[in-house]
């Protein structure tokens, strides 16, 4: 069984920054591609970055370039979403999912999904 706990999620004002981590335990990390996805109110969930299994490779959403981005720690089995510049339209549940294959845009390629955190924009 592998369990993934997303932390770091809140309120921040526009234009602030939050880190969000997820940990990962169970099996191996570098067993697996990771990706951060975000789900806002009466939207799909929708593919916000993904790391390569290494976590050599990393690639995110066009449209975040610039503000959000990805990385781990493998000695923690952690991976991160740094967000800057935060805009209303980021507030989202934002969830971290495992891949066994190589890392995929789509939410379907992913096993294994934490339970989200809340991440609130807004003045």
């Amino acid at each position: 069984q592998v369990n993934l706990v997303e932390s770091g999620g809140g309120l921040v004002q526009p234009g602030g920054s939050l880190r969000l981590s997820c940990t990962v335990s169970g099996r191996p990390f570098t067993n697996y591609a990771m990706g951060w996805f975000r789900q806002a109110p009466g939207k799909e969930r929708a593919f916000v970055a993904g790391v390569s299994r290494s976590g050599a490779v990393t690639y995110s959403e066009d449209s975040l370039k610039g503000r959000f981005s990805i990385s781990t720690d493998n000695g923690k089995n952690t991976v991160y979403l740094q967000m800057n510049y935060l805009k209303p339209d980021d507030t989202a549940v934002y969830y971290c999912a495992a891949d066994r294959g190589v890392g995929h845009v789509q939410a379907d390629y992913y096993t294994y999904w934490g339970q989200g955190t809340q991440v609130t924009v807004s003045s």
